[in-house]
């Protein structure tokens, strides 16, 4: 085939071709004296070259599928993983979370009963064999020696282990290991060890002191010299089995000849300020209408001594736990009140008359612990102090009452004028209490309890008793006043006469309008007393 003239190019002949390059050097370039053959331009390649799209296309479907399977296969396992991380949140919410020990033993997943169970059970193997060099042999428990267990705040601390977030708390590869919650108690274990390995009149025994009841107060127990084991071991052992209650272990223990472990002077320092504890009072309040103040015999129930004989210590502490549960029971009965509606008396225009039921607001106490620790802190500082506990408190509502009657007593005039509404219905003479000591109070009462008759006794101002049988149409309406019929002083209704006739606080009547009053006016009628004291008769 010819080659093609400059400018042409290659062209494809009918097979799609493109025919070789005739007389080609071997290294691909014309030689001397050659014509230099033009090339196509690319574009004319693409123009005219038949491609095979499909071929070409199927390696691209390839990889997109293959990075659609693997972003599905690695979007499935962060959907596993986060399933997982909540499933496991929700599983360990109430549970022991993985990593935490008790012990030195797993406690993963264990309930609150269960762990409770398992901190019982580690306390009861929390036993140290005690001997001595002469053969004395004691199996002592932690409680023989004084150590205070709280298995409760212990439960809640291996529940609350590993809580400074969720990813720490669920790591299995994060560990905490959780102690017994206890407090020792080096005194009570020193006497423990004198009273089983020392005889009685060779002991050393430590000053302390004691509340007196009768007394009410707190006074010194002195002690004395003799013979003391030295404690410092089974305080370590006892240490060494809060951190990691449950094994048994042994300790050996030896004696020395003591003064007085801890000294009088000592104690009654510790005794003072445990009575200026007592002396100091602790008010809580409800924020509304209540308060009480803690008795004494209660503080100082609370008030314990932190005492260590091998360094001749003693000083007061306080009993926390029972300080809380005191609050608990006790703030909830003392402070909450019951909401009572306020009941007005009011007249057709709606005034307000007298209030009959004063309004209560409903105040439910809560967060007593919050009150705990604000006692502890006071008892801590030796001071007084008034607490307002934390309350949930309801206003209470008002309902207003229209009464049938209401009965107006006037002392300047010595009348009462039963009124209906407005209204004047009846009056009636009276004579109410002596000048003095037996005034009738002024102010707004109710009738609250009556008799057809009664024998009425009292005290006359020489101390001497009087009886007055018989009394009919009894209407009493404040405390010991009310409303009767008095026969024998007719001559004092009539004339007005008070000062030197009145009652001993009653309102004296005539029989026929003492009966209309206990007739017509039932318990919860209002009666008002207005009016100044005459100083002699009025009529």
């Amino acid at each position: 085939m010819t080659s093609a003239t400059e400018g042409q190019g290659f062209m494809p002949d009918q097979t799609g071709r493109i025919p070789a390059y005739q007389n080609a050097p071997t290294d691909g370039f014309p030689s001397a004296g050659e014509r230099t053959e033009a090339f196509p331009p690319l574009g004319a390649w693409d123009a005219q070259l038949p491609v095979d799209t499909a071929a070409l296309a199927a390696p691209r479907k390839r990889s997109r599928a293959a990075l659609i399977v693997a972003l599905s296969i690695l979007a499935a396992l962060i959907v596993l993983a986060i399933g997982s991380f909540f499933g496991a949140r929700w599983y360990f919410q109430d549970k022991a979370a993985p990593g935490v020990t008790f012990g030195g033993v797993s406690v993963m997943g264990k309930t609150a009963a269960e762990l409770k169970n398992t901190v019982n059970a580690a306390v009861a193997h929390s036993t140290i064999a005690v001997s001595d060099n002469s053969g004395k042999k004691t199996n002592a428990s932690l409680r023989d020696l004084g150590v205070q267990v709280n298995t409760d705040a212990t439960v809640n601390n291996i529940l609350d282990a590993k809580s400074s977030n969720d990813f720490t708390r669920l790591n299995p590869f994060s560990h905490e290991s959780v102690s017994l919650a206890a407090k020792p108690d080096k005194l009570a274990a020193s006497t423990y060890l004198t009273k089983t390995f020392i005889a009685e009149s060779d002991r050393a025994v430590p000053s302390t002191i004691a509340f007196d009841g009768n007394a009410k107060q707190f006074n010194v127990l002195p002690g004395k010299d003799g013979k003391a084991p030295v404690s410092a071991p089974v305080d370590k052992a006892v240490d060494a089995m809060i951190a990691t209650p449950g094994q048994p272990t042994t300790v050996a223990v030896a004696y020395s000849n003591v003064t007085t472990p801890i000294p009088v002077a000592a104690a009654q320092q510790t005794a003072d300020q445990a009575n200026q504890r007592l002396a100091n009072t602790i008010t809580v309040n409800n924020g509304d209408a209540k308060s009480f103040v803690i008795p004494a015999d209660v503080v100082a129930s609370w008030i314990k001594t932190d005492a260590d004989p091998s360094a001749g210590t003693i000083a007061v502490s306080y009993d926390k736990a029972a300080v809380s549960a005191y609050m608990a029971k006790d703030l909830p009965a003392q402070l909450n009140q019951q909401k009572v509606t306020q009941e007005d008396i009011v007249n057709d225009a709606g005034t307000v008359l007298a209030t009959k039921t004063p309004g209560v607001n409903g105040v439910a106490i809560k967060n007593t612990e919050a009150v705990a620790q604000q006692v502890v802190q006071a008892l801590d500082a030796g001071k007084p102090v008034t607490i307002q506990a934390e309350a949930d408190v309801t206003k209470y509502d008002t309902k207003q009452v229209k009464p049938e009657y209401r009965i107006v007593v006037d002392k300047s005039s010595q009348t009462a004028t039963v009124y209906r509404g407005e209204t004047p219905v009846k009056t009636f003479l009276v004579c109410t209490g002596r000048s003095g000591n037996h005034e009738t109070d002024s102010g707004n009462f109710f009738i609250d309890l009556r008799y057809a008759t009664q024998d009425m006794r009292g005290l006359n101002d020489d101390g001497s008793h009087y009886l007055s049988p018989g009394v009919k149409w009894v209407s009493y309406f404040n405390g010991g006043e009310g409303f009767h019929t008095a026969d024998w002083n007719y001559g004092g209704i009539a004339s007005g006469d008070p000062s030197n006739n009145g009652s001993h606080g009653c309102v004296n009547m005539y029989e026929q309008d003492a009966q209309w009053i206990y007739d017509n006016c039932p318990e919860g009628t209002l009666v008002q007393v207005i009016g100044s004291q005459p100083s002699g008769a009025v009529r």
